[in-house]
């Protein structure tokens, strides 16, 4: 097999995980509540990602740093996994799973607009063009098959799955500038976010979980929402020969994932919400086209 097609391969299974996961979120969130779902998503991936490192020799390397970068990794970790699944899987739990994940998809655009004060590049005009189109997207979402009553339903939880965009992409932004290898910082990362989540479930939740439902569909979200899907997908953008073979695939999950919701979740999928997913797809397209 040539290193393209294993590259194809790595990349089927991180979009194949990655259009399953918005129906295990909302199943989940009906055996537990989005502190415990993020507490056992949270410790599951650094368990993972802890064998990950082991398997391939990074455990000295991933902790003999300076204290500069443990801190550093205390901030990653804050803001994700920590910050932004709190703020994704409340939204989940207000919000129909179709509607909640493709509200989460706008992060390339807003994050070239915050790379302007903070990476300090310049915005092209094209960029106002893609977050129109992308907004307009969000709107056909947000209104649930009910265009024509210019309502947005639930607009706390529209707030914050939009807003769980723009933290993602502050992470991205600080994370870029760090140059330690991507496992090892993941590593680290999760292993604060764990001792956070773990002090908030102390002060506004508990540790028992009444279900193994949940509790598996919360191991299942930590592996292949949070961590070893974020794996394969660095493997097969290593093993390609040009990133846009693979990184074009990726826009195919939400479509997949509308299937996966109407079938496991119950979901009846409204127009609105391709419409929408159609949109900010293209929203996304031209902010990349050269």
């Amino acid at each position: 097999m040539t290193n393209q097609n294993k590259a194809y391969v790595y990349a089927g299974l991180a979009i194949f995980f990655w259009s399953t996961i918005a129906s295990v979120i909302k199943i989940t969130l009906r055996h537990l509540d989005f502190v415990q779902l993020v507490f056992i998503a949270s410790w599951t991936s650094f368990v993972a990602l802890f064998i990950t490192a082991f398997l391939q020799k990074k455990i000295k390397s991933t902790f003999h740093v300076p204290v500069n970068a443990y801190l550093r990794s205390a901030l990653f970790g804050l803001l994700n996994p920590f910050f932004y699944y709190l703020v994704l899987f409340k939204a989940y739990s207000l919000l129909p799973a179709q509607v909640a994940q493709p509200l989460n998809m706008i992060w390339p655009i807003v994050l070239v607009f915050l790379s302007v004060p903070f990476l300090r590049q310049k915005i092209a005009p094209k960029s106002f063009l893609a977050l129109l189109i992308s907004f307009i997207g969000v709107y056909f979402i947000s209104s649930q098959g009910k265009l024509l009553d210019m309502k947005i339903y639930e607009p706390f939880g529209v707030i914050l799955a939009t807003g769980s965009s723009v933290i993602w992409s502050f992470y991205w932004i600080y994370n870029v500038r760090d140059q330690r290898d991507d496992v090892s910082k993941l590593v680290l990362n999760f292993l604060f976010a764990g001792f956070f989540i773990t002090v908030l479930v102390l002060f506004i939740s508990d540790f028992q979980i009444k279900s193994n439902t949940g509790l598996w569909l919360g191991v299942y979200t930590g592996l292949f929402e949070m961590g070893l899907t974020f794996l394969f997908w660095l493997k097969a953008m290593q093993l390609t020969s040009t990133t846009d073979r693979i990184s074009n695939l990726v826009y195919l999950a939400p479509f997949f994932s509308l299937v996966v919701i109407h079938i496991f979740v119950g979901e009846t999928i409204y127009w609105t919400t391709i419409i929408g997913i159609v949109l900010i797809v293209s929203g996304i397209i031209v902010e990349k086209i050269r």
